[in-house]
């Protein structure tokens, strides 16, 4: 009866496992529970060890984390053993978390470590991690031994592991001469290696001399050992010598033996190479055939030990003449098939993950024709110290009891010590409230006094295992852990759940009220959780309200509330129904809404389950979609989307259009057509391993033809509930017979086609499975990659359902190295896909995939070549060097990289270039980095579209799949002069039938030192053309006046600007056609539309050209009549802004006037108007669309970067911002329905970042005014001084030299263009020195010299630039004073 009740108890208690405990643990507590006796002694230790499940978890609030105390924890350690390189210094880790921050010290062979004494060794900042430098000398093998480090704060001490230092070791290969090898062929031969023993142990391979790896097979192949054993020598074993080779790791060095050199002695002494394939090679050379026998292990028995979890490895090499075939078998049972393969051509047997199941007694059999051998070997297997259970942090309340478990397993059984802060606990002072027991201490009304860190040793013969545990005493109050005063929202009939957090020590208990009632909630519709949640199962009207969480422990209680609204569903009362329309007609979708008029609803459509955009032929309304003028992309279904913040709902309905169709003649074809109804009453027959007949009865087909029938299948284990095509067959027959594939559960349907559509697929048949057979083919798409530097990813194509042909579809995974043709690794997969680890950077593979099910294996899998990950290149190109070939291009020459530093497939160099500054003073450059690519191996490589006249610099990379490698040194070249761009905004006005004026702006890239402007033109009336004229201006200028000769004819002009290169880019513009010419007819437009700045069309009496960009195209201008349609492009200048307005007109015949396009009948898009700056731009258009039509702007910048950008009709202007200054871009409009319906393609350019549109300061008229004045002051004075010297007043003679004057321009005589501000300019006449300075006049003459001074100058444009002084000959002047009186001129220029 007892027992009975115990057994009640415990299945009680299996679904109340206590929060904090595992399934794991708490099964294992009831596995003991039930195995114990009697049962109320088990009843009293399970209640006991409930008691010790309420452990306190922390909350991962940071708030509380950083309040609460916390004992240290090591977080990081070092391996515990810890092989490092001599060459690199050592590092050993230490990490550790705690609150109060730990320190750290560290013990060496356990004694004390002064780091403080040892200048070479020192801790990391904030952490244990210990650092031994040896730059300043030292040798690491003096630091090996056995390292612990401690963490320590007030509330304990936390221990490492024993961190075991070894420096890695690679020793020469002892010196020693070697006697050529006898040998009888057909004898065994064992050359031994001997490898010096290095740390770790080193990788033994054997090739020749010349470093060709030694071919191995069967007959011939290296032992685990690293000896090379040849089962029978052959005479053509002599053709070559034989080198043991050992690679060590660390040191990345391979020490090579001395060669052996065999001498094999025979009966044939020819090397007949036709024997080697004959099928008795070993009589045909005269070799006596022998039974078996093993070379190693020797004798038939031996034993071999191995610890769990290790792999082991069983070899056996036999001689013998033929060779003999090994095979593996166990006593007693078979092969562990999941962890057991063959290497070394079956003449070694690895298991990996060893377990005390895999011990037992193995034997190898060794047999040629001539008899067999066997060799038996028992397997022990060991086992150090494994984990059953892991002490964990404990964490408890005042008063509360625990429990640390310390579990662990091992063969020998391991023994269990605890530490406490590192001391014995035997050494420890005495703690009342601790008990150990074996494996388990044991807490009793523990107090803020037993907070500790305890340490598990347990250790056998094989290892040990080190565990920290801390036990923390807490003692918080409640504290709620989420906002106060929540609010959640729900919908009618929901279930949902109300959250509480909180937090504190001892445990609180917790309580749910609502509208502050004393009742606590719990039951009925009600559940709390363990964790506080409140569950409501069923929301209904009267569960709105404000609860209140309330936690409770003995040092106080803390509480938050929470406020429920309750909403109504949305619903679709009123749906969407199928609708069958004709082509042009306008068809209404009805959906009407009820919803909680306290959320906002949403109505949106979708089209065949995707969003559907909203055109200007359909228009939504609140409960209801219109369509007007239905066509056959409109078919499909559409579905009604209500939504609210909370809730949604659906409606679907399905929209047949129909054709035009012709009028009937006759009473059929007069009747309304539909789709078919659904085929019925299928039936199977002909059952047979991979065929079956499936046969239906065909429905009506509603007045339309049937044409098709789709057979679909689907099967119930890899895609359950879903369909798939199997067949089509035609609309005349309702039988057929279905091809089928082994092992599938079949279950058909047919669906009926006809002109209308499809219609509802019929019923599923009965369900019908075939019989299983091995795959008849494998994966496809095998490929392998590498996702990461050291790893590679073989993934394929799974087979499906049809093609597994059997249960438990697999797939075995094969790899080696391609070089090294190494026995294949495999492994047996479920997925598609497996990471290969641990593999060298970028080496080939070969990979095989082949699938596999219970009733056997695929064909042979093809071969494919994987590699693996790629690594940044380690190098980069060298000896780069730079050769300027024009204004804009360079030549690149440099040394590739060596294959082996580029650590994966070389896609490209690249080189990275960027312009540092202009040769030009004040000018802006942007400095972003551009680059140029060079795919391929190549050592040379040229980058154009530089700007001339600039300084750059430039880096080189190697790319490869993984990204750049370092970069190389930088160059720096410098470009010279080119031509100019075009003068910008050139400008013709035409203020009265006499004067034509012209204008223009300097060039956005001078590329060189401007000296000057060609300006060309010529008059036109018609098809007559006067005589061309050339005009010279100084870079200065940039305006001109002209009269007209003729008052009826135009002009065209064409204006560019010159550098010491030659003339640039020309501009062409034409002036205004008078205004009583007649305007002509403007034609349908015929061609592509022109680039803005191609001609100037003319829009006012004002005509302004933008310059054609180097990549737009130009459009010739010819004075004859054209019957086509060119774009032109009217462009309007202010102090701040540029427009560029598209429109399209023809070519006038004689003159052009202003052109006012109509609107077109069809519907279409014109007149675009760009209005830029230097980073933004405002876009207007016409057009002739509806209203609410969508439009979409696309521009393209001049490094073909596109971008977007769709606006609604009436929301122009449209600004498209982040322009970059002075970059050409291309735009056009398009409707957003019909991309077909474009606007004009048209170029604009952002304006550069800085501005100089100030016009000379010599023809401003305040300074002509000013300069006047002083001419009239200086008047005055010369006739006051000829006043006086007539009067009698004597004055020094001298005489007078003419000095020519100087240039009417300093700037022009150096060609040189300043494009600093005006405001910071010199006056005119004033000498300007190179760094931009003012310096003050020479001369100091007296006021005579001006009364017969030279005469002023003035320039084209009426500036006045002549010089005041002329310099005197002072070896004339009577001694060595001057008697002249300071100039007053002088003075005014020394103020300017």
């Amino acid at each position: 009866m007892l027992s009975s009740l115990w057994e009640a108890h415990l299945e009680q208690q299996e679904a109340a496992k206590p929060q904090g405990l595992g399934s794991r643990e708490w099964g294992l507590v009831l596995r003991m529970a039930r195995q114990q006796a009697p049962p109320w002694v088990n009843a009293a230790f399970l209640l006991f060890l409930l008691s010790l499940g309420g452990a306190i978890e922390i909350p991962m609030d940071p708030s509380i984390q950083n309040e609460l105390t916390q004992p240290p924890t090591i977080t990081k350690q070092s391996v515990k053993d810890h092989i490092v390189d001599p060459r690199d210094n050592i590092l050993i880790e230490c990490e550790a978390k705690g609150n109060p921050a730990p320190s750290f010290h560290w013990t060496r062979n356990s004694r004390f470590f002064n780091i403080a004494k040892d200048p070479r060794v020192s801790m990391r900042r904030r952490s244990g991690t210990l650092v031994i430098d040896f730059r300043s000398g030292g040798r690491p093998e003096e630091y090996e031994g056995e390292y612990q480090c401690f963490a320590r704060n007030k509330f304990g001490t936390a221990l490492s592991n024993r961190i075991r230092l070894q420096v890695s070791k690679s020793p020469l290969w002892p010196k020693e001469n070697l006697d050529p090898v006898v040998v009888q062929e057909g004898a065994p031969l064992t050359l031994q290696c001997n490898p010096p023993p290095g740390l770790p142990s080193p990788v033994i391979f054997w090739m020749s001399s010349s470093m060709e790896p030694i071919t191995q097979d069967k007959r011939v192949s290296q032992g685990h050992n690293g000896d090379l054993y040849f089962s029978n020598v052959m005479l053509q074993d002599m053709q070559t010598d034989y080198s043991c080779n050992a690679r060590f790791h660390f040191t990345h060095t391979i020490q090579q033996k001395n060669p052996f050199t065999l001498k094999v002695l025979t009966n044939h002494p020819y090397n007949d190479s036709s024997l080697r394939n004959h099928p008795d090679m070993y009589s045909a050379r005269g070799v006596a055939e022998r039974t078996p026998s093993f070379m190693y292990p020797q004798g038939t028995s031996s034993s071999q030990m191995v610890l769990r979890g290790m792999d082991l490895l069983l070899e056996c090499i036999a001689s013998g003449v033929p060779t003999p075939d090994i095979a593996w078998y166990k006593k007693g049972g078979d092969l562990p098939s999941d962890k057991a393969k063959f290497e070394n051509f079956n003449k070694a047997l690895r298991i990996t993950n060893v377990s005390e199941e895999d011990s037992g007694e193995y034997f190898c059999l060794a047999s040629n024709k001539m008899g067999s051998i066997r060799h038996t070997i028992s397997v022990r297997v060991k086992a150090a110290p494994y984990w059953l259970d892991e002490p964990k942090n404990l964490i408890l309340a005042p008063g509360e009891d625990g429990r640390l478990v310390c579990r662990a397993n091992g063969n020998p059984k391991p023994t269990v010590q605890w530490m406490v802060n590192g001391e014995p606990l035997q050494s420890a002072p005495p703690n009342p409230n601790r008990e150990v027991a074996g494996d388990t201490i044991i807490f009793r009304d523990t107090q803020i006094s037993s907070r500790a860190v305890y340490q598990c040793n347990t250790s056998n013969e094989h290892g040990y295992l080190l565990a920290n545990a801390f036990v923390s005493v807490l003692d918080v109050p409640p504290r709620m852990l989420s906002p106060r005063n929540q609010l959640i929202r729900v919908i009618l009939y929901n279930r949902t759940r109300l959250d509480c957090p909180f937090f504190g020590s001892p445990i609180p208990t917790l309580r749910w009220f609502k509208n502050g009632q004393g009742s606590n909630l719990d039951g009925g519709n009600y559940h709390v959780y363990e964790n506080g949640s409140l569950e409501i199962k069923m929301i209904r009207k009267e569960d709105q309200g404000i609860y209140t969480c309330v936690a409770t422990n003995i040092l106080g209680k803390a509480e938050n509330q929470v406020r429920l609204e309750v909403k109504d569903p949305t619903r679709i009362y009123r749906m969407p129904e199928d609708q069958v329309a004709k082509r042009g007609t306008t068809v209404q979708l009805e959906c009407r809404v009820k919803h909680d008029p306290s959320l906002k609803l949403t109505v949106s459509w979708l089209k065949d389950d995707e969003p559907l955009y909203i055109g200007n032929r359909m228009k939504k309304e609140d409960d209801s979609l219109t369509i007007f003028g239905v066509a056959e992309r409109d078919q499909g279904s559409y579905t009604c989307v209500a939504s609210t913040e909370l809730d949604q709902d659906l409606a679907k309905a399905h929209l047949t259009v129909l054709a035009d169709q012709a009028t009937p003649t006759n009473r059929l074809a007069a009747l309304p057509k539909g789709r078919p109804d659904r085929p019925r009453d299928l039936e199977l027959t002909d059952l047979a391993e991979r065929s079956v007949r499936l046969t239906w009865i065909p429905g009506d087909d509603n007045n339309s033809p049937i044409t098709d029938y789709v057979v679909q299948f689907e099967e119930d284990q890899f895609q359950p509930g879903v369909w798939h095509d199997h067949s089509k067959f035609p609309g005349s027959v309702n039988s057929a017979v279905l091809q089928l594939s082994p092992y599938v559960n079949y279950q058909f349907r047919v669906i009926a086609v006809n002109e209308v559509g499809s219609s509802h697929p019929s019923l599923p048949s009965e369900r019908y499975r075939t019989s299983g057979a091995p795959p008849e083919s494998n994966p496809g798409d095998v490929k392998g990659e590498g996702t990461r530097k050291n790893n590679m990813e073989i993934t394929w194509t799974p087979m499906n359902a049809t093609s597994a042909f059997g249960p438990n579809l697999r797939y075995i995974v094969k790899w080696r190295r391609r070089e090294t043709r190494d026995t294949w690794n495999n492994v047996t997969v479920w997925g598609s896909r497996y990471v290969v680890g641990q593999t060298p950077v970028y080496v080939p593979y070969e990979i095989r995939v082949q699938a596999e099910n219970d009733f056997g294996k695929g064909p042979e899998p093809d071969t494919v070549i994987g590699y693996s990950g790629e690594d940044y290149p380690r190098a980069a190109p060298t000896e780069v060097k730079v050769r300027v070939m024009n204004s804009t291009a360079i030549s690149l020459q440099w040394n590739r990289v060596y294959s082996d530093t580029v650590q994966g497939q070389l896609r490209e160099y690249r080189a990275y270039y960027w312009r540092e500054s202009s040769l030009l003073k004040n000018l802006w450059v942007s400095q972003k980095r551009q680059q140029a690519s060079f795919p391929g191996d190549r050592p040379r490589g040229v980058v154009s579209r530089l700007f001339p006249y600039s300084n750059y610099k430039l880096e080189m990379v190697v790319v490869n799949g993984r990204g750049d490698g370092p970069r190389s040194e930088t160059k720096e070249f410098t470009t010279p002069e080119g031509v100019p761009s075009a003068p910008r905004r050139f400008r013709v006005r035409q203020p009265n039938l006499e004067t034509i004026n012209l204008e223009w702006d300097h060039p956005e890239h001078p590329n060189g030192i401007l000296i000057g402007y060609t300006l060309r033109y010529v008059a036109f009336n018609g098809t007559k053309v006067g005589k061309q004229m050339v005009e010279n201006f100084s870079p200065n200028q940039t305006k001109f006046s002209m009269q007209r000769a003729d008052p009826v004819s135009r002009y065209r002009f064409t204006l560019s600007a010159r550098t010491q290169v030659g003339s640039g880019e020309a501009i062409t513009e034409e002036s205004p056609a008078p205004p009583n010419e007649a305007t002509p007819t403007a034609a349908p437009p015929t061609l592509p539309p022109a680039t803005v700045g191609e001609m100037g069309a003319v829009s006012s009496t004002d005509a302004t050209a933008l310059p054609a960009t180097s990549e737009a195209t130009t459009v010739p201008i010819t004075p004859t009549v054209a019957p086509t349609t060119i774009a032109t492009t009217t462009v309007a200048t202010t102090p701040t802004t540029t427009a560029a307005t598209t429109t399209e007109s023809p070519p006038s015949t004689t003159t052009r006037t202003k052109i006012q396009e109509s609107a077109p009948d069809e519907q279409s898009i014109w007149n675009v108007t760009v209005l830029p700056n230097s980073k933004w731009a405002n876009i207007t258009w016409k057009h002739n669309f509806g209203p609410g039509t969508d439009f979409v702007v696309e521009y393209i910048d001049s490094n073909h970067t596109k971008k977007t950008i769709p606006v609604k009709a009436q929301a122009q202007p449209i600004q498209l911002t982040d322009l970059y200054p002075g970059m050409t871009y291309t735009l056009r409009v398009y409707s957003r329905d019909n991309e077909g319906i474009s606007s004009t393609i048209i170029t604009f350019m952002t304006s550069t970042a800085y501005t100089n549109n100030q016009a000379d300061i010599a023809t401003q008229g305040w300074f002509i005014g000013l300069m006047c004045a002083i001419a009239l002051l200086v008047l005055i004075l010369l006739i006051v001084c000829f006043i006086k010297r007539s009067r009698g007043g004597k004055y020094p003679v001298r005489e007078k030299k003419d000095v020519p004057l100087g240039p009417e321009d300093p700037k022009e005589e150096d060609g040189s263009f300043d494009y600093s501000d005006e405001d910071n300019k010199p006056l005119q006449g004033s000498q300007t020195s190179l760094d931009g300075t003012i310096k003050q006049q020479e001369s100091d003459d007296s006021l005579v010299d001006y009364g017969e001074g030279g005469e002023g100058q003035f320039n084209e444009d009426g500036s006045f630039i002549g010089q005041y002084t002329v310099k005197k000959d002072k070896e004339e002047t009577e001694g060595n004073e001057s008697s002249e009186a300071t100039s007053p001129v002088n003075a005014i220029y020394s103020l300017a």
